[in-house]
């Protein structure tokens, strides 16, 4: 994977397509508001699958020829700030996963919101979110990853508030002020790189830092990494800053999935990413008090986010305590500061995404059909939904991290990456992924239990009209399932995948 520019201007410009495709589609079908459900849904599913076309495309170009190859500028500024796009090994990966999991969900919404209404509106900002998510994922500076992370916190604000309803708009202020504080401090961070830094502001792995200008200001730049990882780390619900996130599962269930699993928590985990491995650079943090800050703050963050999944009895509301533990997995491994962390971070990107997401797609599938929405309410459910409940369960035992599933790869690649960092703090860490586990297997496996063992009277009655949905919500369900446990098994090559990811091995 060679860094030479070889792509010519036409060439090059090709990587904004998958960015401008989607939102301009999206825009379109805002204006055009089209009354006929199949059109719509013909419109929907053909800009999701051509999105992803030209995305997947863009990455076997740039794997195929070196990450110069389609690196282009969409809009210039002046000679120091422009709006530019390049693909990276971190890239790739982020990419990968937002492409092939979108159009599956996209598929399986087109029947759930024909139950919530306001379907144009709703369809047009998940368009726009798909192209501003890739433009996250394919930035090739740090201006560039924050203007798109400022814009999907505007795209994705219509779909947390998308019922309009007391609730719905309480969960949308809040992610609003919640989302935009921690921008202005991931701001600073950015600021700070710029009048410290080798020049620009593009990723370069290692960390952009000018030693020169760094030396005896060592302390103000720790204190400004931590103020800009806690403000990236808001998307990616970092305790104390989580709050945000179980509140907007109130949003209609495909937000939820993509929320949780694809678009803004891994959307705050991958600018984590870029700013400690491609901003400070993990050189300069490793051993400082900085380190030691925002490592406890994930390791707390493991433990809390799974108690609080645990005393939970709302099945949406536990998924997402869930993802605010399973986040800060990624963000622990990320801050071990290693080239083992970084892959361990990334394994753990991949499989979470595949599970959290099958596993919210179900919630939605048992609400959409039963109208329950609290765990205890659904005894027997496993029988009454086979194919759902079938799904829920591989997704629980890989969350929980039972090999061969995805899980266990993530956890156990996070685990030796923690032990090889020779930090005493990262055996804390240790510990925590081991407590959080056996939390995960007690909150998950409840579920699983009550659905297939009922104890007590059961309305037999209410049970009859409790069902499967249709195929076109069920069979994105068993593909993404499937997709998971192929990855799963698939293992070796991915981990070898990421490694290759990590730009000293190129």
């Amino acid at each position: 994977w060679g860094s030479f520019e070889k792509g010519g201007t036409s060439v090059r410009q090709f990587l904004t397509l998958p960015i401008l495709v989607p939102i301009v589609l999206g825009i379109a079908l805002l204006i055009l508001q089209p009354k006929s459900r199949r059109v719509r849904s013909i419109y929907i599913m053909a800009a999701s699958l051509a999105t992803t076309a030209l995305s997947l495309a863009c990455i076997v170009l740039t794997y195929l020829y070196g990450s110069g190859f389609l690196a282009c500028i969409m809009v210039r500024f002046n000679e120091a700030f422009s709006i530019s796009l390049r693909i990276d090994g971190a890239s790739m990966v982020y990419g990968a996963i937002v492409s092939v999991l979108w159009p599956l969900v996209t598929a399986y919404s087109l029947d759930y919101m024909s139950h919530e209404g306001h379907e144009n509106r709703f369809f047009a900002f998940w368009l726009m979110a798909y192209g501003v998510v890739l433009g996250i994922a394919y930035s090739e500076d740090f201006l560039t990853l924050y203007f798109f992370y400022e814009v999907l916190t505007l795209t994705t604000l219509p779909l947390v508030m998308h019922a309009m309803d007391e609730k719905a708009r309480y969960a949308g202020r809040k992610y609003l002020v919640y989302s935009l504080s921690g921008a202005a401090f991931a701001f600073i961070g950015i600021v700070f790189l710029l009048n410290y830094g080798v020049g620009h502001l593009n990723f370069t792995y290692g960390g952009i830092l000018d030693q020169s200008l760094a030396a005896g200001n060592e302390r103000t730049l720790e204190l400004v990494f931590v103020a800009a990882f806690f403000g990236f780390g808001v998307k990616a619900a970092v305790f104390p800053f989580h709050g945000w996130l179980p509140d907007a599962s109130v949003a209609p269930t495909p937000v939820s999935a993509l929320l949780h699993a694809v678009a803004v928590v891994k959307a705050g985990a991958f600018a984590v990413l870029r700013l400690i491995y491609y901003g400070f650079g993990a050189d300069f943090l490793r051993g400082s008090w900085a380190q030691t800050v925002v490592m406890t703050a994930a390791i707390v963050t493991i433990v809390y986010g799974s108690a609080r999944a645990l005393r939970t009895p709302h099945l949406k509301r536990r998924l997402a305590f869930s993802t605010v533990s399973n986040l800060s997995y990624i963000l622990f491994a990320l801050t071990l500061m290693t080239p083992a962390g970084m892959v361990g971070g990334m394994t753990h990107m991949v499989y979470h995404a595949f599970t959290k997401i099958t596993m919210f797609c179900c919630a939605g599938a048992i609400i959409l059909k039963s109208g329950k929405e609290y765990i205890y309410e659904m005894e027997d459910f496993g029988r009454a939904m086979p194919v759902v409940f079938a799904t829920f369960t591989v997704s629980s035992f890989a969350l929980i991290g039972m090999p061969p599933l995805g899980g266990f790869a993530g956890k156990w690649m996070i685990a030796e990456a923690a032990v090889a960092s020779v930090n005493p703090l990262a055996y804390a860490g240790i510990a925590a992924l081991i407590l959080s586990t056996l939390l995960t297997t007690l909150y998950m496996l409840t579920i699983v239990v009550r659905a297939y063992f009922p104890v007590g009277e059961l309305d037999r009655a209410a049970l009859a009209r409790v069902h499967d949905p249709a195929r076109t919500m069920w069979i994105p369900l068993v593909l993404l399932t499937a997709s998971g446990v192929i990855l799963a098994l698939l293992s070796n090559e991915v981990i070898g995948f990421l490694w290759n990811a990590v730009p000293r091995n190129w």
